[in-house]
């Protein structure tokens, strides 16, 4: 599969559905051949950026770490998807700039939605005060003046929003735009590669 290094950056709320699309797209560039390599930005924090806090300054740096990683990944020839809230908009044109195969995609989704999903009750205990600086709750996030692409994932599955990427991906030549996908009657997700 011939495909070029880019980074897709993943922004959005807790519980926006930044991971589990990154993981579908995955799955479809592994099918294809693909070098990729997925940053969530929960396991990168548990592993490389451990000791962190959740201060401003703590935040980005853990940004900075995950975006250099990418830095590194893309300029070798692999996607990159990187799924991290990254709540603030001059970190993420700073690692814009430094990548430059940078692909931003808003994963945009209301916080009560976001807050109805949350299976570990952070929204809650943020809610109630017993969690301080917690995006979209009491601490800011700022969306992306001008993303490649904004996901409304009230209207669209994972499935649906993993194939607007690749169909990105493949319109601006960071893969092969001679495969595309068939999709199975009353199936909204890609079943086969078709060449």
């Amino acid at each position: 599969m011939r495909h070029r290094g880019v980074t897709v950056w993943f922004t959005g709320l807790s519980g926006a559905g930044k991971t589990t699309i990154a993981e579908r797209v995955e799955g479809q560039l592994r099918l294809l051949d693909c070098k990729v390599e997925t940053l969530d930005g929960d396991v990168v924090r548990t592993n490389l950026s451990k000791g962190l806090g959740f201060s401003r300054e703590d935040r980005d740096t853990n940004i900075r770490r995950i975006g250099f990683v990418s830095h590194l990944l893309t300029r070798n020839g692999v996607i990159v998807l990187s799924a991290a809230i990254s709540p603030f908009r001059n970190v993420r044109d700073e690692l814009r700039s430094l990548i430059g195969d940078f692909v931003e995609v808003y994963v945009s989704t209301p916080l009560e939605v976001c807050a109805g999903r949350d299976v570990k009750g952070l929204y809650k205990r943020a809610m109630a005060g017993e969690i301080p600086q917690f995006t979209g709750v009491s601490d800011p996030y700022e969306p992306p003046l001008a993303p490649e692409l904004t996901l409304d994932t009230l209207s669209q599955t994972a499935d649906e929003s993993a194939e607007e990427i690749l169909r990105w991906l493949r319109e601006h030549d960071y893969i092969d735009g001679a495969a595309h996908y068939e999709t199975a009657p009353g199936r909204s997700r890609p079943v086969s590669v078709v060449w």
